[in-house]
């Protein structure tokens, strides 16, 4: 961390940081005091699209995950400066939050842009996306809530959509075998046009949660 970020971080975390205890409750309620929409985006990175987000929609609450202090610091900094209110920050791994904190149906939406596609085939099981993750998934969002996931790895979009499209529980808006265009609320952050300049594809998923699913 920068000299910077370690003083955001120390300075800011107690008013958007979020602490998990045993029985810690990730809901509108606990988090912000009434019940308005909430999004959740894992591994935010340097929180560019998280940021983007909760400025374009003040009315909705936003919870970011990542695990890397240099990107959360950073992203605390710019909050406090630009005066946001509606975001919080979790330290701690992403399944297990979902798993152990977010009660069933209670989430808006789910973004996921960018995870490591861990590209050697042996290290293909360390991706976040498999069939347990979308297990997880659909039980924490609300139904007709949206799951966006973002990569610039081909092979990895593809086994993203072959995954989503074969759980019961979620609808691909885009259609059967389909990538989504880059929806226009899905902000472009530094990363991306660094791989749209190298000449990379980018490709989006977006699934709507089904009203029939558990």
């Amino acid at each position: 961390m920068t000299a910077g970020q370690r003083r955001a971080f120390d300075r800011l975390w107690p008013r958007f940081g979020v602490e998990l205890g045993a029985g810690t409750r990730i809901t509108p309620q606990t988090l912000f005091g009434d019940d308005r929409p909430l999004n959740l985006e894992i591994g935010f990175g340097n929180g560019d699209a998280l940021l983007a987000m909760a400025v374009a929609r003040p009315q909705e609450g936003f919870v970011g995950i990542e695990v890397h202090r240099p990107g959360i610091g950073r992203l605390l900094r710019r909050l406090d400066e630009a005066g946001i209110a509606n975001v919080r920050v979790i330290r701690h791994d992403a399944v297990a939050v979902l798993r152990d904190h977010v009660p069933p149906a209670t989430l808006a939406a789910i973004y996921l842009f960018f995870p490591d596609p861990w590209p050697k085939k042996r290290h293909h099981k360390r991706r976040i996306v498999q069939p347990a993750f979308l297990d997880l998934t659909t039980h924490v969002l609300a139904p007709g809530g949206l799951l966006h996931m973002a990569t610039d790895w081909e092979e990895y979009a593809e086994q993203m959509l072959r995954l989503a499209e074969a759980h019961p529980d979620l609808h691909n808006l885009a259609g059967a075998g389909h990538f989504a265009p880059r929806p226009d609320d899905r902000p472009l952050t530094r990363f991306e046009r660094r791989g749209v300049r190298l000449g990379h594809g980018v490709w989006d998923l977006c699934f709507r949660r089904l009203s029939g699913g558990q």
